[in-house]
């Protein structure tokens, strides 16, 4: 292993050179102005696969955006790891809040500027470099390497889900190695072992059949805003249990040894709270504040809209009000499930004044992985070499479906070495990657291949 770090360490300049390439490329997944952005970074990820010493290469195009696909199968006997990653982006918009140009890649202090460069460019560009520093110090890696790079991560990878179900041959593996989740805080090693699902639904609520002038109408009849917020409210008690029946019935229950490993972290709620903006943090009550956002499911409103919201005054009774809300679900619900008890507690609590129509938008499946997996115990052994200090293990209070995906359709264990921070302005102005963690993530992913070798 020595070769290979020396080889890291020594090619730093040349990584973040190459990482800046990258950078530049508008590779927006949502617009269909960057159509042909999309294609060059699909190209350009290949052309490293080809650098770096993969011998099987393809770009697979889709019905929306390419997926890049490299392989390295010359180690019989040993086991294989597929390495999964992204490099669409999110759109840059609002523009004038950005300090610098989005895709002109901007280094202030241990820090590069760019969209994509946590999320997921400078993550998943880490482990094409340690496979380099393989080749060219060895000639060879210590274990069999799949990489599947996808391009539609951001607007929901619908066509690696397709992708995955027909190929699972050409994917198989003994684990699956992805990099977009982050640490724990600043230089501390940290594996991801749990991430939260998700049950996304919206609520319209109708009442006359037209707009009412409210000073004719107003206290006579059902005004739907009234009636969907009275609604909302019904969801969730003073002590932050959510409301719904059944709703907890297949929750996976926080072992003694999880709360205490959350327990062990250095959290402070008073500095979370305040980078936020907040002097009070709330929740379900008998648990902190780690426990809420990563182990405990949980239900928000995310909008909310109905009647007249210009400038000025209108004084109606809308005919529709509607909202948006989130459930974030643990371990073992289902998001099918969660649906139905929702639609059915929602038609329930219904004023009879009134109609209402419940639609299910999206849904993902939650995940959880065993501590004591011989994957997870080799990327955080890996993770300690690299970063010379204990790793700790966390889990994540949002939520990745593809990892369910790999999960299940492969039968390999995920390991989440996520080598980012939360408060590096992912799908935000001023986006930007920790350089030193950019590093220490190649000597990861380096000792990662050596451990898991083993």
């Amino acid at each position: 292993m020595k070769e290979v770090i020396g080889y890291i360490e020594n090619n730093r300049g040349r990584y973040i050179d190459e990482l800046k390439d990258f950078l530049r490329i508008p590779s927006i997944s949502t617009l269909a102005e960057n159509k042909s952005d999309m294609q060059t970074a699909a190209k350009f990820v290949a052309d490293k696969f080809r650098d770096a010493g993969l011998n099987k290469i393809e770009i697979f195009q889709t019905e929306g955006h390419p997926l890049v696909y490299g392989e390295w199968l010359g180690a019989p006997g040993k086991p294989t790891v597929l390495i999964y990653g992204h490099y669409d982006v999110q759109p840059v918009d609002p523009i004038e809040l950005w300090s610098s140009q989005p895709f002109e890649p901007t280094i202030v202090g241990d820090n590069i500027f760019a969209r994509g460069a946590t999320d997921d460019k400078g993550q998943m560009y880490m482990h094409i470099k340690s496979v380099e520093a393989y080749f060219k110090t060895h000639g060879s890696l210590p274990l069999n390497v799949k990489f599947l790079i996808e391009g539609e991560e951001e607007i929901g990878s619908t066509n690696l889900s397709v992708f995955l179900k027909n190929n699972t041959e050409l994917l198989k593996c003994d684990s699956v190695l992805i990099s977009d989740t982050a640490l724990f805080a600043p230089g501390v090693p940290t594996i991801t072992y749990g991430l939260r699902g998700l049950c996304y639904m919206e609520i319209e609520v109708t009442g006359p059949s037209r707009d009412l002038h409210s000073g004719t109408f107003g206290g006579g009849v059902p005004n739907p805003i009234n009636v969907l917020t009275k609604m909302i409210s019904q969801l969730v008690d003073k002590d932050g249990k959510i409301k719904i029946a059944g709703f907890y019935n297949d929750v996976l229950k926080l072992t003694k040894k999880e709360r205490e490993n959350f327990k062990a972290l250095k959290f402070s709620e008073k500095e979370w709270g305040k980078a936020i903006g907040l002097k009070h943090l709330t929740g379900e009550k008998g648990y902190t504040t780690l426990e809420r956002i990563w182990a405990r499911p949980t239900l928000d409103c995310n909008g909310i809209w109905g009647g007249f919201t210009g400038q000025g005054a209108k004084t109606v009774i809308p005919t529709k009000a509607s909202a948006k809300i989130s459930m974030r679900l643990v371990p073992h619900q289902d998001p099918k499930k969660i649906e139905k008890l929702f639609e059915k507690h929602i038609k329930k609590i219904a004023p009879k004044e009134v109609s209402v129509k419940v639609t299910g938008l999206h849904g993902g499946y939650p995940v959880i992985t065993l501590l004591d997996d011989k994957a997870t115990i080799a990327g955080a052994k890996a993770m300690q070499l690299a970063f010379g200090k204990k790793t700790v293990f966390m889990r994540e209070g949002g939520s990745i479906p593809i990892v369910v995906e790999f999960a299940n359709r492969l039968n390999a264990s995920p390991v989440l070495m996520g080598l980012g921070l939360n408060t590096e302005n992912l799908h935000s102005p001023n986006e930007h990657f920790n350089l030193n963690h950019f590093q220490l993530g190649i000597k990861s992913s380096a000792y990662f291949l050596d451990e898991f070798s083993k």
